[in-house]
């Protein structure tokens, strides 16, 4: 092969994941396509048009150590888009006792910049919050990526270093059900203790919120394909794959059937990222690429319901809030965003959704409207204009014990061919931090197997 061939890959999947790994090949100096079977990029986090409102199917938000994010944010030019809190500052509304309290850090360096507010932190007793403090420090000591941890629940180590039901609901939880889209009792310890070390334990700052101002297709969608037009990525949408096979030189092989938008052609490549969800991956991996391919399948997944309210008039003042004794978990302000310009849209948040994923909007507004009405007492007899829902019923993977052992790698045992996805060996759980990683990940190992150099830059959290 000529020393002056310039090498080529294909990108499967035009999630994050897929999109991150396009960008940095062709940051390397490779010729990329990206190949996308929906009309647009973005993959689980995106908007749709609903009469005047532009909607976000979830509310996604980031942390100040999801530096990988924050990198794609940057390469993108959607930095001032989706800004950081200056200081975390979360209200935690407790509905049966009606009182709000604050988790908020100070400028004190770690773990004291959380003292004062779990001191004062009313939904907790006060012998609950001096454990709460223990179990921290002995979080602390924890090492995530410790094999034996990935084995053991999440609840059960804390019960064991003598949470309560209570803290566990009131802090542990409010924080790792949005997280790890699962309770406790249904986490991996390892995936638990990377959370808490990295967004509360590692750095002042790490936990702080951030979450985008404008729609998610803004960012993911428009800017992102901005970015990757300018990089020289060719896109190619409503483009699914059939099969990915080796060729008789050693090259690549990905076949396109033919459809509306797609000519049935087949693309060779030097190189091919799978960036698409477990099952599809395992699907189209030829045979020899995993020693167990069927672990792919054994990584369950997890469903995420979003509620949309608009209503007539302003009922909370707040950015957002999160809730106690309610089956409320997290509620958003996205007005601005939407573009509604009279009345307030809040978007409701439920992770860990099983039992009410499949539940009739019907059944879901009877539930929750009430329930918004007792949190919010200026939402008594607002007029709503519209309540929708919003269903991802394989919204990330399942981070269940022993989920760890299931993750591959980003490199596969066929030269040539990588995995991205959040579900893929990232050390953090299904964020967008994940995903980011997980392309970043891919792509640096293609272009080590090719010598060519990074074309990325992001520090690693603490």
């Amino acid at each position: 092969m000529s020393e002056t061939h310039r090498r080529s890959a294909v990108v499967v999947g035009g999630g994050l994941a897929g999109v991150t790994a396009a960008l940095a090949l062709a940051d390397g100096g490779m010729d990329v396509t990206l190949l996308e079977g929906r009309p647009r990029l973005g993959g689980l986090a995106f908007s749709f048009k609903r009469g005047d409102l532009t909607v976000d199917n979830g509310q996604h938000v980031y942390l100040r150590c999801c530096t990988a994010y924050r990198w794609f944010l940057d390469r993108i030019d959607a930095t001032a888009l989706a800004p950081l809190q200056d200081r975390l500052d979360v209200p935690v509304l407790d509905a049966d006792r009606n009182r709000l309290g604050r988790l908020r850090r100070s400028g004190l360096p770690v773990p004291l910049h959380l003292a004062k507010s779990l001191a004062t932190y009313p939904h907790l007793s006060l012998a609950e919050r001096a454990k709460v403090g223990r179990a921290a420090l002995a979080l602390k000591a924890l090492d995530p990526l410790d094999p034996a941890l990935d084995t053991q629940d999440f609840g059960s180590w804390l019960a064991a270093h003598g949470q309560s039901p209570r803290a566990v609901e009131a802090l542990w939880d409010l924080v790792g059900v949005a997280t790890l889209n699962a309770v406790a009792g249904q986490s991996s310890l390892g995936l638990a203790a990377m959370v808490f070390k990295t967004g509360l334990l590692s750095e002042n700052g790490a936990a702080d919120i951030g979450w985008a101002r404008v729609p998610l297709g803004e960012l993911h969608d428009t800017l992102a394909r901005k970015a990757l037009d300018a990089a020289g990525v060719r896109i190619a949408l409503r483009t699914r794959v059939s099969s990915v096979s080796r060729t008789q030189d050693g090259r690549w092989a990905v076949a396109v059937p033919e459809g509306p938008d797609a000519s049935g052609e087949v693309l060779d490549a030097d190189t091919v990222v799978l960036a698409v969800p477990q099952r599809e991956a395992h699907d189209l991996l030829p045979d020899g690429a995993l020693d167990a391919p069927e672990r792919l399948l054994g990584i369950g997944t997890a469903p995420i319901l979003n509620l949309h309210v608009v209503y007539g008039r302003k009922v909370l003042k707040q950015p957002f809030f999160t809730a106690l004794g309610s089956p409320v978990q997290w509620v958003f302000d996205r007005t601005e965003a939407s573009g509604l310009t009279e009345g307030q849209y809040l978007a409701i948040s439920q992770s860990a959704a099983q039992d009410e994923i499949d539940e009739p909007v019907a059944v879901l507004r009877e539930r929750y409207l009430p329930e918004l009405e007792r949190l919010l007492p200026a939402a008594r007899g607002a007029k709503i204009h519209d309540f929708f829902v919003t269903r991802e019923r394989t919204a990330t993977f399942a981070p269940a014990p022993g989920v760890g052992a299931l993750r591959p790698s980003a490199r596969t045992k066929a030269p040539g061919l990588y995995l991205a996805g959040a579900w893929t060996a990232t050390g953090w759980p299904a964020t967008m931090e994940g995903a980011v990683r997980s392309g970043v990940s891919a792509a640096d190992a293609a272009l080590a197997a090719l010598d060519r150099p990074r074309g990325h830059l992001f520090r690693e959290a603490a």
